[in-house]
């Protein structure tokens, strides 16, 4: 190997370590809000978002909002999802992705005769403590709410939510009548951490 090939592996190599320190510090940040529908990962996010707004103006139902400064610089004005008091409706049209000119929000590429796949934007479980079903009384009020067949199961009167299906739209958690909620719902990088 040549002196020039050595240093342009070293550089290789630092540039490949610099771009992986960057992401694993994106992903951890990331870990306290939650991005809108159709979302690249979170370090090209940042890089492709204008913060220009116009996502947030396209959502109908005013659940997606600027993240502040106190948050930091490199994510200040850039969008995210409110799951906790606003549900994802889920929208057929999708018009914060539409809004979307610089692609941080992008439908995935779908083949010719299949249908798009909804986008998963948070992991939600259920806290049994506080749900009505498993102390006693029935309820039910997530039942109805929830728009992906098969997501929410019910078993013995009993809610239970198949995460393969669920795409954490937290539409359920808003339909909970209980407080505190008796659906939970956290960013899917804090659930990749509490896997890890």
């Amino acid at each position: 190997m040549d002196r020039r090939e050595f240093f342009r592996r070293g550089i290789n190599k630092v540039s490949e370590a610099a771009v992986r320190e960057a992401e694993n510090r994106a992903r951890k940040k990331a870990a306290h809000w939650f991005r809108p529908p159709y979302a690249i990962n979170e370090l090209d996010f940042l890089l492709a978002c204008t913060r220009c707004e116009k996502c947030i103006e396209a959502c109908p139902h005013g659940t997606i909002f600027p993240l502040p400064l106190r948050l930091g610089a490199e994510v200040v004005n850039t969008p995210a999802l409110d799951l906790l008091n606003h549900a994802c409706h889920l929208c057929e049209d999708w018009p914060c992705v539409a809004a979307c000119e610089p692609r941080a929000l992008q439908h995935p590429t779908v083949e010719d005769g299949e249908s798009l796949a909804l986008p998963r934007l948070s992991h939600a479980s259920i806290d049994s403590d506080t749900c009505l079903p498993y102390s006693g009384p029935e309820c039910g009020a997530c039942r109805m709410a929830c728009p992906v067949r098969g997501a929410l199961q019910w078993q013995m009167e009993k809610p239970s939510i198949d995460t393969a299906r669920c795409t954490g739209c937290a539409l359920c958690r808003e339909a909970c009548i209980t407080s505190p909620k008796a659906i939970n719902v956290i960013s899917l990088y804090r659930a990749a951490e509490d896997v890890e």
